[in-house]
Parts: structure tokens; C-alpha cells; sequence
């Protein structure tokens, strides 16, 4: 049985696309289910889009989310270098034999007589102009010029590319994992660069030669390479490679929330959410975009929710540990059809994830928080905090940001509240309630529900009729976490404080 040896192969071109992270995570599932090798590839042909920090970017990205790589850029490996632009010296030998087998040919044509090709086709009414088995022989190529001619051109430095040829009439098929049987009639494929002017390969030949040097087993790529792929099933015959040639899966496309149309930076900027995994700043343009990272995604849920993207396990299951998304992924389980990019559903994953945590692990982040804000806490009343706070988190910041109240007193009361459950009972209760906490030589979440029993017990007013009040007093607010347990949290003498502050700033509203 075949070695099971997957690569993912990004573009250094700028950040790392969501889409590309969900790539790199199927691909590794898969090596990893089969105790297989996960490879890192940076194909870099296209030197012109290159953007400085974007390598390491990928790899940041990768570690991040715990995808571990087994060989390639950054670990090495027995097939090194693992980036193009380090291999182009390779490609050549295979160009030549593409030339040698007459299934590639020289072409000489300027810029100028390609655009008047294409000009000439769409007026005759050609929708998409190509350089294909038709046009070929109108062109300025070896399969036109004489052989002398051909030699002298090369001879003299004459900029040339080398274009694949071919075949006029046939079908290319090609068994998709995903798809099944594609066909393509080689009329719909046009004649394309292998080499480029500058001697460096197209990501066409690049690619086949490496998966074919590199022993690839399995090529899982987007759908947006469908259309590629009969081109590079020609490429691995033409080549002589046919028995080693990978299985194909061409992955679902990412589409917007809305279902209309491929997730693109521009949706995610409008739509409020992020698209790259970390944070990136654009050399060229000193745009910073957050990432999900900072945005306060954890890893692993952010893994569970791009593994539901096209890939379902057949069961109404939905939380998945990096180990059991191993253990149950199939390639055979994604599906065709585009998926939408549903924002609220990572949410929801992240919630998961959070509300799982250890109480001791959360209270980490609140600390951190507590300590950009130079609030001294100790490590016992953050475990407190957050064990409150937790169910109403979907972010480590949220544990802050929605728990202020628990170390700032409120300086304003929530109005429609105050307006409905301020009344003479509830500041009598609360007066007294306050006396009665002062005597207290302990206090804690039980001693404060007794005593307020107690209070209004004494007093024959129903508890439940003064709740609200006393937590719009401690909170400010009308809702939020055991009112009991807040209150432990802060203390007696402060919720002492709170309670004494309330009555003078509502009794004075009220009166």
C-alpha cells in the first residue's frame, strides 16, 4: 500500500487565508489518520506577488493552531529545498523532455501579438480567446518556424516561453476523491506556460514536478484548481508519470455568511469578523487586520469549526478534540457544494470551548486583563470570578469586559429598573439589610441570602420583590451572574458600601 505523504503548498503572497487553513488542516487529518508525513512547501514561481514576512507568517499561523509539519520549509527533510524559487535549476530537465517527447513547445510571441490574437478572436465572437491546438498555428512558435529558425532565435537570446501542447481531440478524465469522474475535452484546455521568459517554472509544472520528486500521495486543494487539474493529469502522462500520479480532492468553496458568492477579505472587513488566523500588517500598505488569535478565538475551537467547513462526520456530534477529528475524518465525508462561512457558529464554538476550561486555567486570562488595567487580584478571587462569569463568555476578554462590575463599584443604575423595582420596600429592605451585614464577624454567599431572608422575614416583605434592587445596587444592572456569589466575591464592606450608595443616589431620584 502506497506511503500515505501529503504537502500543503501556500504562495508567500500576503496573509494566510482562512480557506488555506482549512486546507492545511484536512490534509494534515488525513497524514496524520494514516500515520503518514505532513509536508510544507513554499511555491514561490510567481516572484513579482512575493511579500516579505509572509513565510514566516505561515508558519506562526501553522504552529499556532498545533498543524505540525513532518518535513519541508523550516524543518528540512530528504527532498530539500522546499521552496521553489530554491529548486529552479530542477525544472528545466523536464522541459526539455517535454520539448524532446513533442509534448511542449518554444513560443517566441511578444506581448503585442498575443493581445492582437486575442483581439482578432473576440471579433470574431470569441467569449474567452486562448492559446490552444486552434490558434497555436496562427502563432510565432517552434511548431511554426522552421528548425533553422527556431535555432537562431534561441541562439540569439530571443525571450521565449514553454508552452504545453495539447491535444486537439480528447477527453481528459480525472476521479476526484470528492467529485468522482470529471471530464474535460482537451478543446477546453488551453496551451499553458510552463516556463516563463525568466527561466523560472509556472506554478503548473512546479507543482507536478515537486508532488512527483516529493512521492505526494494525495493532492487536497481548493475547488478553485478543478479547473487545473486535467492539465496536470496530462502533465504526469506526457511525463511519463501516470502510475505515480496523486489522488485528487478538490476541496468545497468558503462562501459568504450569506451563502452569495466566495469569502473574500473585503466580506469578512464589512461583516465585523476576521479571515486570517493571526494579526498581519501589510508591508506595502501598513494595514493592520486582526486575526482570529487576537480576537480572542482559541485554537482549538477555531480547528473544530473549520473542520465542520464542507467535512461532517455523519452524526449530530459536533465538538471534536484534534485527536478525534483524526480518528473520524474521511476525505470521502466532505461535500461538494459550497459551505457558508457561518461567523456565529465559531462563536459558538469558542463558547465551547471557553465554558470548558479549568476554572484555573481561565482565571489566567482574567489576570492578564486585570493586569493591563493595573488591578491587583489575587489568584484565588479570579478563580471566583470566573467560575460566575464563564457561561456568560465568549472571549478570555469577556470574562473582563462583561465582570467589571465585580471590581468597580457602579457609578450609574440602570433606569428601567430602577424605575419598575425602586420603591420605599426595597430601600427599606436594603436599609436595613445594610445594618444587619455590618455585624457580620463572616460572610460569604450563604451567610448573604440568609440575612437577607431574615431581613425581610422581619420586616414581611417577599425576598423575590427586592432582588432586583439589591442587584441593581451591587451591579448597576437589572441581570447577570448569582447575585449571592457576587456579592461573596466582593465582600461585605463593599457590598456594604454599594448597597449605601444606592440609597442615597435612587432614594434621592425617587423622592
Amino acid at each position: 500500500m502506497r506511503e500515505v505523504r501529503v504537502r500543503f503548498a501556500p504562495s508567500p503572497t500576503g496573509a494566510l487565508h482562512i480557506g488555506g487553513v482549512r486546507t492545511a488542516l484536512y490534509n494534515f487529518l488525513l497524514a496524520r489518520q494514516s500515520n503518514g508525513t505532513m509536508i510544507l512547501r513554499i511555491e514561490d514561481t510567481d516572484q513579482a506577488r512575493y511579500v516579505p514576512g509572509a513565510e514566516e507568517y505561515i508558519i506562526q499561523s501553522l504552529a499556532w493552531l498545533g498543524i505540525k509539519i513532518d518535513e519541508g520549509f523550516s524543518v528540512g527533510g530528504p527532498h530539500a529545498p522546499y521552496r521553489q524559487s530554491e529548486r529552479k535549476s530542477m525544472y528545466m530537465q523536464y522541459a526539455q523532455q517535454l520539448l524532446d517527447n513533442g509534448h511542449a513547445y518554444y513560443a517566441f510571441d511578444t506581448e503585442q501579438e498575443l493581445e492582437s490574437m486575442r483581439d482578432r478572436l473576440k471579433t470574431a465572437g470569441v467569449v474567452s480567446p486562448q492559446y490552444n491546438s486552434i490558434t497555436r498555428m496562427q502563432m510565432r512558435n517552434s511548431l511554426t518556424l522552421l528548425e533553422d529558425e527556431v535555432k537562431a532565435l534561441l541562439a540569439a537570446n530571443t525571450p521565449y516561453v514553454i508552452r504545453l501542447k495539447v491535444p486537439r481531440k480528447e477527453e481528459v478524465r480525472l476521479n476526484d476523491m470528492i467529485r468522482g469522474w470529471v471530464m474535460v475535452h482537451s478543446a477546453q484546455i488551453d496551451d499553458k506556460v510552463l516556463m516563463k521568459s525568466d527561466g523560472m517554472p509556472t506554478y503548473h509544472l512546479a507543482n507536478v514536478v515537486d508532488d512527483y520528486l516529493m512521492k505526494i500521495s494525495h493532492v487536497i486543494r481548493g475547488e478553485e484548481w478543478l479547473p487545473s487539474a486535467p492539465l496536470h493529469v496530462l502533465l504526469y502522462r506526457f511525463l511519463g508519470w501516470e502510475k505515480e500520479m496523486p489522488q485528487f480532492a478538490h476541496l468545497p468553496l468558503l462562501l459568504k455568511p450569506t451563502g452569495d458568492g466566495k469569502l473574500s477579505k473585503r466580506d469578512a472587513d464589512q461583516m465585523g469578523f476576521p479571515i486570517f488566523p493571526l494579526d498581519w500588517t501589510d508591508p506595502n500598505t501598513n494595514e493592520k487586520v486582526i486575526g482570529f488569535r487576537e480576537a480572542g478565538y482559541l485554537p482549538e475551537a477555531l480547528i473544530n469549526f473549520l473542520a465542520f467547513l464542507g467535512w461532517n462526520p455523519g452524526t449530530t456530534e459536533e465538538i471534536f478534540s484534534m485527536d478525534e477529528l483524526i480518528k473520524r475524518f474521511s476525505v470521502e465525508r466532505i461535500g461538494k457544494a459550497g459551505t457558508k462561512f457561518d461567523i456565529l457558529k465559531a462563536q459558538w464554538f469558542n463558547q465551547q470551548y471557553l465554558r470548558a476550561k479549568p476554572n484555573e486555567q481561565l482565571a489566567e486570562y482574567l489576570l492578564d486583563s486585570l493586569s493591563n488595567e493595573n488591578i491587583a487580584c489575587s489568584k484565588e478571587k479570579a478563580i471566583k470570578v470566573v467560575s460566575i462569569m464563564k457561561e456568560r463568555a465568549t472571549f478570555p476578554k469577556d470574562l473582563w469586559e462583561h465582570g467589571k462590575f465585580l471590581f468597580y463599584a457602579p457609578k450609574s443604575f440602570d433606569e428601567t429598573v430602577a424605575s419598575k423595582k425602586w420603591n420605599d420596600d426595597a430601600a427599606k429592605v436594603l436599609e436595613a439589610y445594610k445594618t444587619e451585614l455590618k455585624q457580620l464577624s463572616s460572610f460569604d454567599a450563604a451567610t448573604a441570602m440568609g440575612t437577607l431572608e431574615k431581613v425581610t422575614a422581619g420586616l414581611g416583605i417577599a425576598t423575590g420583590k427586592i432582588l432586583q434592587a439589591l442587584r441593581l445596587s451591587i451591579t448597576g444592572a437589572g441581570t447577570g451572574p448569582d447575585l449571592m456569589m457576587v456579592m461573596e466575591i466582593i465582600g461585605r464592606d463593599e457590598v456594604v458600601k454599594r448597597i449605601d450608595y444606592a440609597l442615597q443616589t435612587l432614594n434621592a431620584k425617587v423622592s
